[in-house]
């Protein structure tokens, strides 16, 4: 006779986390996509103020938006 499956038997799926933090990446509005967005903001800031430095103009001027 076959033996009936139990809940012991079910495999476990892992699930990866962040390389930082214990949170699982998500899409939408998580804490997660918050975070990653926030530094890919600061990283843009950063780049205009440095093409600022280095140019000598506004980045509006630079980027042809204002004559």
């Amino acid at each position: 006779m076959s033996k009936s499956p139990q809940l012991s038997d079910t495999p476990t799926i892992s699930v990866a986390t962040s390389a930082t933090t214990g949170n699982v990446p998500a899409f939408g509005w998580s804490g997660y996509a918050e975070r990653v967005n926030g530094r890919f903001a600061m990283v843009g800031f950063v780049a205009v103020l440095a093409i600022e430095l280095m140019g000598g103009d506004t980045f509006l001027h630079w980027a042809g938006l204002v004559p």
